[in-house]
């Protein structure tokens, strides 16, 4: 991974390509997470023709417009402050993890502590872009003083989900080899495992930010999808949009990527 500007841009690209491929199937699912009325008491494909029934295409992309500004944004903070603060690291102790240096000789603390850092970034940014689109998506009303509503809980996910999604991408290379899988299947690959990690972290973080339990606080909210079996709630579009468009978006990252550190090369 590149350490500098190209990290940022590529990162945009990837953000951007999300949204646009993936925003369908992220609307359903955050309706059966996070809506109380209709969709939250149906299948994928049962909030689907309701959502198609009632509001057309346009409704699948309900909320797009502010995620695809903020997706590019939040994809651009993950990526490119991980590649700085591993490159930190490296420097710091004098080169890369070595072998006897892995947690039980497997996981790579520069990779773990670099994927919190860049999901936090992430978080921060993505915290009043992820307010809007939810409440576009469940059909709720929205105000700039509130915009960061549940922005705590997007980092507090988003700095568990990035770290694993990274820590997945260096286990893949491990053990595959030859630099690992492609980018296509590493990206959809690694981000489902990702996902379906801390997959209770986003039921909780869309419901708070739903507007749709008022008065429950974030412990309350995660006791109740416990006891209620909702851990899991929304997964199957979850995952199908999660394996679709970041499959797509690290390609196009390693195409940026590799354009620009061309460029760079060249000039």
């Amino acid at each position: 991974m590149a350490h500098g500007y190209e990290s940022f841009l590529a990162g945009f690209a990837y953000g951007a390509t999300t949204v646009v491929v993936g925003q369908p199937l992220d609307t359903i699912k955050t309706r059966m997470q996070a809506m109380e009325k209709h969709s939250s008491n149906l299948t994928m494909r049962g909030t689907a023709k309701h959502l198609y029934k009632t509001e057309g295409l346009r409704g699948f992309y309900r909320g797009g417009t502010a995620l695809l500004l903020g997706g590019g944004l939040m994809r651009s903070a993950q990526f490119g402050v991980y590649a700085i603060a591993h490159k930190a690291m490296v420097d710091f102790q004098g080169g890369a993890t070595k072998p006897e240096q892995r947690w039980l000789g497997v996981f790579d603390p520069q990779v773990i502590f670099a994927g919190v850092f860049g999901g936090i970034s992430r978080g921060l940014v993505e915290g009043p872009f992820e307010y809007i689109k939810v409440r576009r998506q469940v059909l709720a009303s929205w105000k700039f003083t509130e915009v960061f509503k549940g922005c705590g809980a997007t980092v507090f996910r988003n700095s568990f989900l990035f770290s694993f999604f990274m820590l997945y991408v260096d286990l893949q290379k491990q053990i595959i080899g030859n630099g690992g899988l492609s980018p296509f299947w590493k990206g959809a690959i690694c981000a489902n495992l990702a996902w379906a990690t801390v997959w209770p972290l986003d039921v909780v973080k869309s419901q708070l930010q739903s507007g749709n339990y008022a008065g429950k606080s974030y412990k309350m909210l995660l006791v109740d999808i416990w006891t209620t079996g909702k851990l899991f709630k929304g997964i199957v579009p979850g995952l199908a949009r999660s394996f679709i468009a970041n499959g797509i978006s690290m390609m196009v990252y390693n195409e940026v990527e590799t354009r620009l550190l061309d460029l760079k090369t060249q000039s």
